[in-house]
């Protein structure tokens, strides 16, 4: 059996992340590649790809703020990242749906917050839908309830976690 391997993003696993994405959100939230390709110039550090053998199966992202809360324009750019910021934000945290079900999300939603830790930040933020909230409180985060969001369309909440 293969043991999954996490890393940080490079830029030939631009075309997998990208896909990924597609298929784990609907259009109006899927990041586009061209934004793929700006958060792995700017924060590679910050975005980190699962793999099987030499295969990309999921993917977490963010960038560096000083805000409290996910600003929807953060999805859009990485001009808000300020790289020596006090709290990080998930855009997203995506596993191929072939691979779902068998804790590959739980393995790269660890692997982000300790390199959050490790990196010396004091939370991570994130936006959810309703029927996430309790897949993020194992973790630990804790729910703000709705967000100022608007993103894609959908309504989402505020969730963060102490570091």
């Amino acid at each position: 059996m293969s043991r999954l391997n996490i890393r940080n993003v490079v830029l030939t696993d631009l075309d997998c992340v990208s896909e990924i994405e597609s298929l784990c959100f609907p259009a109006a939230e899927a990041d586009s590649k061209n934004i793929f390709q700006e958060r792995i110039s700017v924060f590679s550090e910050g975005f980190f790809v699962a793999q099987l053998d030499d295969k990309v199966i999921g993917l977490v992202n963010g960038g560096v703020t000083n805000d409290t809360h996910l600003k929807d324009a953060f999805f859009k750019t990485m001009d808000l990242h300020i790289p020596n910021g006090d709290n990080i934000v998930i855009f997203g945290l995506d596993v191929h749906p072939d691979y779902h079900g068998r804790g590959y999300g739980k393995e790269l939603m660890n692997h982000f917050i300790e390199a959050a830790r490790k990196s010396g930040r004091k939370k991570v933020l994130l936006t959810c839908k309703k029927h996430l909230i309790k897949y993020y409180e194992q973790f630990g985060y804790i729910n703000e309830g709705l967000s100022k969001s608007t993103h894609g369309g959908a309504t989402w909440y505020d969730m963060y976690l102490v570091l």
